[in-house]
């Protein structure tokens, strides 16, 4: 029925309420920030919200989403590149992994992509590419399923375009090689998950963890994360 199935990762895989872990993981940047000595550090964070605003609006083919990112942000960061690049690096070495107290895996999940790697399927970790990779590769070990030898994972380092943009996925169609209508989206944010069946991918909503801000999209099949194991165990 299907030759690759894109999984979102936060509130899909992840049980994390990014509303509360948002706070938490800005608020230990800036702290790090400041206890290095760098001026301004309260600014960090209005900052890395600014650009990456920048980033989801991005709609150039010709530029990553971590080369729009970073243009825009030491356009106005008073740091050098070089000299604060090294921060951002330790910064997800060294702290972003202490951040797992502030989520927890969905019971289940690591079994169920147990089950979906012994079969001809392509995985694919589609999870909003406004993070580096060594980030999304924490959440992923987080929810027990880092292990997994994915066909794709999107970040902000090799993808160009960011949701909600139907263009998010149709490049991600162009790297595994497959075409829309034999992708499904697996996701739980009506939002940004249910734009690919824009481009002809068909779309489960998963209800546990439901963001919907009434946008007027409709999922093909949409249920709680036990539905899901049991649709995917049928396809």
């Amino acid at each position: 029925m299907f030759e690759a199935l894109l999984f979102d990762l936060d509130g899909t895989l992840l049980n994390i309420d990014m509303d509360y872990f948002l706070p938490k993981y800005f608020g230990r940047m800036a702290s790090k920030a400041r206890d290095l000595g760098y001026q301004g550090a309260d600014r960090l964070v209005q900052q890395i919200w600014v650009s990456t605003e920048k980033m989801i609006a991005n709609t150039d083919p010709d530029k990553t989403n971590e080369e729009v990112f970073f243009e825009d942000f030491y356009r106005s960061w008073p740091y050098p590149p070089e000299e604060f690049s090294r921060f951002f690096d330790t910064f997800y070495r060294e702290d972003f992994p202490q951040l797992n107290v502030f989520c927890q895996p969905f019971p289940g999940v690591q079994q169920m992509m147990e089950d979906l790697f012994k079969r001809k399927l392509k995985i694919v970790i589609a999870t909003n590419s406004v993070f580096p990779l060594t980030a999304i590769e924490n959440r992923l070990n987080w929810a027990g399923v880092g292990h997994f030898d994915y066909d794709f994972i999107t970040s902000y380092e090799n993808m160009h375009y960011c949701k909600p943009h139907p263009s998010y996925y149709q490049e991600i169609c162009e790297v595994i090689g497959v075409k829309a209508d034999n992708c499904l989206m697996i996701g739980n944010d009506a939002g940004e998950d249910l734009v690919a069946g824009q481009i002809g991918m068909k779309t489960f909503l998963v209800d546990n963890m439901l963001i919907d801000k009434g946008d007027g999209m409709q999922a093909d099949w949409q249920g709680e994360l036990q539905q899901l194991f049991n649709f995917l165990k049928n396809i």
